[in-house]
């Protein structure tokens, strides 16, 4: 006797055709859980894309000038809040290591003649820095983009944290992330002047200090919110709403990746602000909804990117897997890669490819005028040292010319 062996796909098939039905209950027994808890389905998962590179996303500058911005931000608001807005060397020049400053503080300084000027002090000669003007005048622009966008920056950090398991962050991870969320260095100091009644400072246990948000109302996603405006009912836990796509130049997909990645489009959305303990860790479902989380965080962020390496730290408050990472090598349309700067910096396509669908965040249009501001400090030192060089020259000069004169001096009087 032969025996035919299925795999589960024709199983199912035979069931279906056979008239087999699963049997019924009462509604009283019935589960209350979103359909979306019975749609989870594994399909293709073993998925490898080859790394490609994109000249678009990798010349977009203040995505790849924010690291070293950051560190200019920090040393700018020592300075500001200074006596007089100027401080000596010695208060900076052993922080390097807080403010991520790899060289000495002192040097990095003079890297930046456009935004720190350098004087001397009232005493012992020290070095003393302050703003120049063209800095202060952006530094009192960005105190007016905070005090006036207050609610934009209180929303997003709302967010952010309405996304994590119990609704509550340690802050330690919020001041990692104050950086891409836009929040001023100070933020989190006045909790009573910036802060809301809705968000609460709580003791997570250990020593741990949280920050928790008391909110019942239903918040939405950006894509839920696009799907809004399209016609679409984001309130149906079983909408397919799927992520906008696109495909750098020369990126092709073998055709069984192209399958599963149209497959994995029409599975269920489960939104970030939702409960996602009844999803299968290893369903296409679960996946989508980490691709969810992903998209809206960068979403709420300035650059709408960020170092992979600090998105790896958000693992366990999340609810991300232990492999999150692959989620932006599996997604190519959705996510970039970027490795310039020696680290990887994950970047939402679709903030730099459609104008609409992101909202704009308010503080990137002041870090771009800093961005500006630094670049013309390299035009300052190439004409400081362009300077020198025509100094030393006239100086060599004027030795070889007095030289010449003492050897004429020197040289015996000629006999008739």
């Amino acid at each position: 006797m032969l025996c035919r062996r299925y795999d589960s796909g024709t199983l199912k098939n035979l069931l279906r055709f056979s008239g087999f039905r699963s049997p019924t209950f009462p509604p009283s027994c019935r589960s209350q859980n979103p359909p979306w808890v019975y749609t989870q389905v594994c399909c293709y998962v073993d998925v490898y894309m080859k790394w490609k590179k994109d000249s678009y996303y990798d010349s977009i500058e203040h995505i790849h000038q924010s690291i070293e911005l950051k560190r200019i931000v920090c040393l700018k608001n020592c300075i500001a809040q200074g006596l007089d807005g100027c401080i000596p060397i010695s208060d900076v020049s052993k922080r390097g290591l807080e403010f991520g400053i790899p060289i000495n503080v002192a040097r990095f300084l003079r890297l930046y003649p456009s935004i720190f000027e350098e004087f001397t002090g009232p005493q012992y000669n020290l070095p003393w820095f302050r703003l120049t003007p063209e800095a202060v005048e952006i530094d009192r622009e960005e105190q007016r983009v905070c005090e006036e966008f207050k609610e934009d920056l209180r929303d997003r950090l709302r967010k952010f944290i309405l996304m994590s398991k119990n609704r509550v962050l340690p802050l330690k991870i919020i001041q990692g992330m104050q950086w891409y969320l836009g929040l001023p260095d100070a933020f989190l100091h006045d909790p009573e002047g910036n802060l809301d009644k809705s968000f609460r400072v709580m003791d997570m246990g250990d020593g741990l200090r949280g920050l928790a948000v008391d909110s019942q109302e239903r918040v939405l996603s950006v894509l839920q919110k696009n799907a809004l405006k399209r016609g679409l009912d984001p309130g149906d836990s079983m909408e397919a709403i799927e992520f906008p796509l696109f495909p750098s130049k020369g990126v092709r997909m073998r055709k069984k990746i192209e399958a599963w990645s149209k497959e994995f489009q029409k599975m269920p959305y489960v939104s970030p602000y939702e409960d996602c303990s009844n999803l299968d860790p290893d369903s296409d479902v679960a996946e989508k909804r980490v691709v969810g989380v992903l998209h809206e965080l960068l979403s709420l962020f300035v650059e709408h990117s960020a170092e992979r390496k600090k998105l790896l730290c958000l693992k366990k408050y999340l609810g991300l897997p232990q492999k999150v990472h692959k989620a932006f090598e599996r997604h190519p349309h959705v996510f970039y890669l970027s490795l310039r700067n020696k680290t990887c910096t994950a970047i939402l396509k679709e903030a730099y490819n459609d104008k609409y669908a992101i909202e704009r965040h308010p503080m990137l249009r002041v870090r771009q005028k800093y961005i500006k501001l630094m670049k013309q400090s390299a035009v300052i030192l190439k004409k400081r040292r362009t300077n020198n060089l025509v100094v030393k020259s006239k100086n060599v000069k004027d030795l070889d010319l007095d030289y010449v004169e003492e050897l004429e001096l020197k040289k015996p009087e000629s006999t008739l």
